[in-house]
């Protein structure tokens, strides 16, 4: 199996898994980089343990690998799932332990703002 069916077989399930789990809708400041390209500054609009929204001005080709730099922690790498309207979904590489996702999703009001 090639590593992209790989990921889509890993994100398909993982999906499937999560969907009695919310997607939080939270407003973070943090950088998305598309495989070969220069990072840019973007807003997650959403998380869940395994994948996010963020704003995407340059179009997104789905299949696409990309990496999402939230403040404080390492690049996270990721699938582009879907682009439009500006937004893209991506499907993380390897889904957020409950732990980190709890740790971001707490740092935030939802507002942008990072809480120490």
């Amino acid at each position: 199996m090639s590593p992209i069916n790989e990921l889509r077989t890993r994100y398909d399930m993982a999906a499937q898994e999560d969907r009695s789990a919310p997607r939080t809708r939270i407003l973070i400041p943090a950088q998305l980089r598309a495989s070969g390209m220069r990072a840019f500054q973007t807003v997650v609009n959403d998380l869940s343990l395994s994948g996010f929204s963020a704003t995407a001005l340059t179009r997104m080709h789905p299949g696409s690998i990309c990496w999402l730099t939230l403040p404080g922690l390492e690049s996270l790498q990721a699938e582009v799932i879907w682009w439009q309207d500006s937004q893209c979904g991506c499907a993380f590489a390897n889904l957020l332990s409950p732990i980190v996702h709890d740790n971001i999703l707490a740092r935030y009001r939802g507002d942008g703002v990072y809480l120490r």
